[in-house]
């Protein structure tokens, strides 16, 4: 039950960011430590489990989530199983005590900016889906989501990878906190009407369903391109694995982009926007690492 309340599915957006400081580390020319990386990995795995298990307990609790809601049995593992909230409580505080300690391996090796950046993520954590208001339950939910998974977390650990605190790393991560960001757009604009019954003010709230859905377009294509822009400004020789990206996405593309986001349809949205999060998220990792790759070639 602990697996299925860490939610193994959503941890693409765990692990993607990773990829990305990792690649983006190689193709600047510094050696990246893969026992560093592995930790870095689980780190980030155990505080998207966190997440996961923390939304679930607070979703339940507050009644957010009901079987009538077309919701995912493993994104309401507490709606359809016979748990004891308190117990998923303490696995999601259990989460992020075994992440931090972890991070003592990295303050030791990369000092105390890593932590200081993860001391700020594990407090967005608790505060996205606790308290009276949660940042889950505000416009700005999209947004601090994919910021601190999708830019925050590469920025942690591409300083640990290599020492230094690279603003351009934010730059270069923005494909994954648009992606990031996207999974919970996804999310909410499928829950407008019953998020407007519980009086959570979403983006796609604020939006209303129609331009939520053309603001979601927009953002997927804004998606693709910072991949590309990414790519041929910074990553250059990367460029041919670009080809190889659109070409396999454009089957998930489409399919993501025909979706109505409306509640009947939520169950089969979010496996698109995580297939598509996949797809895009490894192919960019793959053109960064390339182009290091390809530099090497006399």
């Amino acid at each position: 039950m602990a697996l299925q309340l860490a939610a193994p599915h959503t941890w693409p957006a765990a692990i993607l960011p990773v990829l990305v400081a990792c690649a983006c580390a190689a193709a600047q020319g510094y050696v990246v430590s893969e026992p560093m990386a592995l930790v870095l990995l689980a780190i980030c795995i155990l505080m998207q489990a966190s997440v996961n298990t923390f939304n679930d307990y607070y979703d339940y609790v507050k009644g957010a989530d009901s079987a009538e809601d077309n919701v995912d049995p493993t994104d309401a593992v507490l709606v359809y199983n016979n748990v004891n909230p308190r117990s998923a409580l303490m696995l999601a505080i259990g989460f992020l005590v075994v992440a931090f300690g972890l991070g003592v391996y990295v303050i030791w090796f990369a000092g105390w900016i890593p932590l200081a950046l993860g001391i700020v993520g594990a407090i967005i954590v608790v505060l996205y889906s606790a308290g009276k208001t949660p940042i889950s339950y505000l416009p700005i939910g999209e947004v601090v989501s994919g910021f601190v998974m999708g830019g925050l977390i590469p920025l942690a650990c591409y300083q640990a990878l290599t020492g230094q605190l690279e603003p351009l790393m934010l730059v270069w991560a923005m494909p994954t906190i648009i992606g990031i960001g996207l999974i919970m757009m996804t999310n909410n604009t499928c829950d407008i009407e019953k998020d407007v019954e519980t009086g959570r003010k979403t983006f796609s709230v604020l939006l209303g369903r129609e331009k939520a859905h053309k603001a979601y377009h927009f953002l997927v294509w804004l998606w693709i391109a910072f991949i590309v822009v990414d790519v041929l400004v910074w990553y250059t020789e990367g460029w041919p694995i670009l080809v190889f990206m659109l070409t396999a996405s454009i089957p998930l593309l489409k399919a993501l982009l025909a979706n109505p986001l409306a509640p009947p349809a939520r169950i089969g949205a979010i496996a698109q926007i995580c297939s598509v999060n996949i797809c895009l998220g490894a192919f960019y990792a793959a053109a960064v690492f390339a182009s290091f790759a390809f530099a090497l070639i006399p």
